[in-house]
């Protein structure tokens, strides 16, 4: 068996031992060298953060036969999208479908920032009040079947193979981790990195409670589309320890009860 094909075999596996291990990683080092001091608990987060994972996961698992890395190997067998019809080599091409997947989901974000009924499911991820690699975890069910549905469009368009994907998905899990967490950069190496990739400090401006600051720094991985599209926000305008995480309005129960974040699409106010 070659490690394309294992890989393939295991993706499920490999992706989740990747995660776990990011995240008792980026869990400890927030600890040790947080960017700003935690103001709530953390098990009163991450309990229902984990909560949320688990039924997002069972979801997922029960609506859809196949997900991404299977509907790319079923696109592949029937030839649907872009990268089917152009001979490129494989290292080529699993780099191309990575880069035009991430423009895709920054896209993808912009969407659920812009559409009334797509903003009430997303923002169950900007009510939290905090910000560490949890909050990667915090999405409504509905948000996530949607985000699924979505990048399988994208796949029978642009047909990247399995392998691309998987890169594809262990990348966004990865840094969607990295970019929420509460972890001290010095402005040298956030300096030398935000040229090229988003860091904790770009994206900690996203879940401020200024709407301005909300709709800017939309990117997961890459952070050059924040900047083709015009979006982009170097600093928030009190500080990164003087801003205020989450939404205006929002009460602790409503941040941190599991029940309350499930039926919070179901609320009319904007809650910004």
């Amino acid at each position: 068996m070659s490690i394309e094909d294992g890989l393939i075999r295991y993706s499920d596996e490999v992706r989740l031992a990747i995660f776990l291990t990011l995240m008792t990683v980026l869990a400890c080092l927030e600890a040790i060298y947080p960017r700003r001091q935690y103001t709530i608990g953390r098990w009163v987060r991450w309990l229902p953060h984990a909560l949320l994972m688990l039924l997002n996961t069972l979801l997922l698992k029960l609506l859809m036969p196949v997900m991404a890395v299977g509907f790319s190997l079923m696109a592949a067998q029937q030839g649907w999208g872009l990268l089917h019809h152009i001979s490129l080599p494989l290292w080529f091409e699993c780099g191309l479908a990575v880069v035009f997947l991430d423009c895709a989901i920054y896209w993808q974000h912009r969407l659920f920032h812009s559409v009334p009924f797509l903003w009430r499911l997303h923002r169950v991820h900007h009510t939290d009040k905090a910000l560490d690699a949890s909050s990667a975890l915090r999405f409504h069910p509905i948000e996530i079947v949607l985000s699924m549905l979505f990048k399988m469009g994208v796949i029978f368009v642009l047909g990247p193979s399995a392998l691309a994907v998987i890169l594809f998905e262990v990348l966004l899990s990865s840094m969607a981790l990295f970019t929420h967490a509460n972890l001290f950069l010095s402005v040298r190496l956030d300096s030398v990195l935000r040229p090229i990739i988003v860091t904790p400090d770009m994206h900690r401006i996203h879940h401020s409670n200024l709407r301005r600051e909300i709709d800017s720094n939309y990117g997961f991985a890459l952070s050059c589309w924040d900047r083709f599209f015009r979006s982009y926000r170097a600093q928030p305008e009190a500080g990164q320890l003087g801003m205020v995480i989450g939404l205006k309005g929002v009460e602790l129960s409503r941040a941190t009860r599991f029940s309350n974040l499930l039926i919070e699409p179901l609320r009319k106010d904007r809650a910004v």
